[in-house]
């Protein structure tokens, strides 16, 4: 999620006061979460490609020094990361540089509501960096009366301009589709009804083949008939999808380390471990979140936990069993599992104090939440989509056969230090150790390697 969580409203003033002690410009409002966002923008009923879409000209910076220095407003701000660093931090710049930009491949964006300054902050953000223009189109295919039952739509809009600015910045020449639904998604199956009609829309219509889900629904909110009735109705979906249609699938895996909320208002938080939907379906690849750190060249990560109620999101599921890929993890792993979905699968920077430099509505701040690092993977698939010159589809299978081979440490950063524990709801988490962990998953990727490492297993 992003931290403009919609879903927390004591976050969000947690983060306001952050971002006020560390000279941010803006704290962007609740909306989206790497459990279930919330976005805003307009739009109805057509494709609309913005003015970008028409030009592959580079946008030109203020100079060329500030493609990798954020903005003048962040300037003293030790965690600010630009498009470049966390490139470069992934492995990706080198692709980059050998013209795997994502270019031909396209990813799409699920949203409620969209963002009604989405152009016009992609022009100010790719001109600060020195970006080609956005390729962009949005599409707002539902013909249903808006329904915002939280008022989230200015959460919403910095869900949406984040997850297409993180896609952009690691993929700049792949197209983004925003999809958008006028339905809010919240807890239970609000929203998610809609949701699945846009999976359904794109996939009719062949919009692209890599999905980025910046929002999820606690299963505390879903064990009642009805929850069970609709996530029985996405998982055909979502199967067919990745194993027939070469789609891939990330999601958020949440921003409340081991537990979530168990209220339809999004206000209590559980006493009890829980993971989230549809991060915890075994056919998507459930994204956790890392505080990424730079010492000069270097990075180092650990486990994104600020010590009260924000944290990677990570456990068992109490819906999915544990799926056939899990079962390669060595024998001491897969006790914890006791046959249920363990999520998240990989990981990548969430720490709203470590994240991108993000453009909103004429302020510069930083994002975070794994509402950020789902989108970030989308970008990395992009390229691993143009390096294999074919449409991956389900790579679970192979992220976890690469777990367990040689290169493993060559295709992952593995985190090792950190738990997600949610302090606030006082709900014990995971700790982080060598190898997959309910924290961080498998780790971030070292894109140079994971990428034509994992073509090559799903050739074998």
């Amino acid at each position: 999620m992003t931290y403009f969580s919609r879903r927390l409203p004591p976050l969000l003033a947690l983060l306001c006061l952050l971002s006020l002690l560390s000279l941010l410009t803006a704290c962007v409002a609740p909306g989206a979460t790497g459990q279930s966002g919330k976005s805003s923008q307009t739009g109805a009923g057509t494709a609309s490609p913005t003015a970008a879409s028409q030009s592959g000209a580079m946008a030109t910076p203020a100079s060329a020094s500030s493609i990798d220095k954020c903005p003048q407003e962040l300037s003293q701000v030790i965690g600010c990361m630009t498009p470049q660093a966390i490139r470069t931090a992934y492995g990706v710049q080198p692709l980059l540089d050998k013209g795997f930009t994502g270019k031909g491949q396209t990813v799409i964006d699920i949203v409620s509501f969209g963002s009604p300054t989405l152009r016009q902050d992609m022009q100010v953000f790719d001109r600060q960096f020195g970006l080609p223009a956005t390729d962009m189109q949005i599409i707002s295919p539902l013909n249903e009366p808006e329904y915002d039952p939280n008022k989230d739509k200015d959460g919403w809009a910095g869900e949406t301009t984040l997850d297409v600015q993180i896609i952009h910045a690691i993929a700049p020449e792949a197209k983004i589709v925003v999809l958008v639904s006028p339905v809010a998604e919240t807890e239970g199956t609000i929203g998610l009804p809609e949701f699945r009609q846009l999976i359904q829309y794109a996939i009719d219509h062949k919009l692209g083949n890599i999905v980025s889900q910046s929002w999820g629904a606690s299963e505390l909110t879903l064990e009642n008939a009805q929850g069970q009735q609709e996530m029985q109705k996405w998982n055909p979906l979502l199967q067919k999808a990745t194993t027939q249609q070469g789609i891939t699938f990330f999601s958020s895996s949440g921003d409340h380390g081991a537990t979530d909320f168990m209220d339809m208002q999004s206000r209590h938080l559980g006493s009890v471990p829980t993971t989230g939907f549809a991060s915890d379906s075994p056919w998507v690849t459930s994204v956790g979140g890392t505080t990424l750190v730079r010492n000069g060249s270097t990075f180092s990560e650990r486990v994104w936990n600020d010590k009260t109620d924000a944290a990677s999101g990570g456990g068992f599921s109490r819906f999915y069993s544990m799926p056939d890929y899990q079962k390669t993890l060595p024998a001491t792993t897969q006790q914890q599992f006791q046959n249920r979905r363990g999520v998240p699968d990989v990981s990548a920077v969430a720490d709203p104090d470590t994240g991108l430099a993000f453009y909103q509505g004429g302020a510069w701040s930083l994002a975070g939440g794994t509402s950020a690092s789902a989108p970030l993977w989308a970008g990395i698939m992009a390229i691993a989509d143009q390096m294999a010159g074919r449409p991956l589809g389900f790579i679970d299978p192979a992220l976890y056969k690469l777990a367990g081979s040689g290169t493993y440490t060559e295709d992952f950063h593995d985190i090792t230090v950190g738990d997600n524990t949610n302090h606030a709801a006082r709900v014990t988490g995971y700790q982080a150790t060598t190898g997959w962990d309910a924290a961080t998953g498998l780790g971030t990727p070292d894109a140079e390697h994971l990428i034509p490492d994992m073509i090559a297993a799903m050739k074998s």
